[in-house]
């Protein structure tokens, strides 16, 4: 069993992503359960550049295998926004469904077809020897109008991914993460680490 450290506090997405693992033999852990608090202050310009000074800010106090990732939605009526500042939208310690309501605010003039919106993930991994890789995921859809469901975590109530009908928030945490650009980012390293796993329990 290979352990990787996540560089995350964010509990939901902690679970999250040990979901996506099943099947897989690691085992993640955060920063909590290693006893570290994870100091990184993300002034980068971009997924890549945050993603990246997080996971080495965390492989410089633990070691062995580091992951982290950096996830934005991009909203193309608000030019990109929020993007990088998705998690700070509504200020630095703004709850998500602050977040959340700006956004809904901000687009109360977009109509059906001005609400085309994607989230982003850039994952990066450092290896025990230091070696560092890139893994992207993607996930398109449009902006609801109001908040619905109670599932997930961030954008997820007011995200409406491509085919479904319903938001994020209200899909089966199996069907999200089947879909989600986490997951997207996070299975392609599994696969190209670790191989495809024997069991079928992994989400499709």
């Amino acid at each position: 069993m290979t352990i990787i450290a996540v560089a995350s506090h964010n509990q939901g997405k902690l679970e999250e992503l040990k979901a996506m693992a099943k099947g897989w033999p690691v085992r993640l852990i955060g920063p909590d359960e290693l006893g570290l608090v994870l100091e990184a202050d993300e002034n980068g310009h971009s997924f890549d550049e945050n993603a990246l000074i997080k996971c080495r800010a965390l492989h410089e106090k633990a070691g062995g295998w580091v992951m982290a990732d950096d996830s934005g939605l991009v909203v193309d009526y608000l030019g990109g926004d929020p993007g990088i500042h998705s998690a700070r939208y509504a200020g630095s310690g703004a709850t998500d469904q602050e977040n959340c309501r700006l956004l809904l605010d901000r687009l109360k003039e977009a109509g059906e077809g001005e609400r085309r919106a994607h989230f982003h993930c850039s994952l990066a991994v450092i290896s025990p020897g230091g070696q560092t890789e890139l893994y992207h995921g993607r996930t398109g859809g449009t902006i609801a109008y109001e908040a619905r469901g109670s599932g997930g975590f961030g954008y997820d109530p007011v995200f409406i991914p491509d085919n479904r009908q319903g938001t994020l928030a209200e899909l089966p945490p199996d069907e999200k993460n089947a879909i989600s650009h986490r997951g997207q980012a996070f299975r392609l390293f599994l696969d190209q680490q670790f191989g495809r796993p024997a069991d079928e329990e992994r989400t499709q």
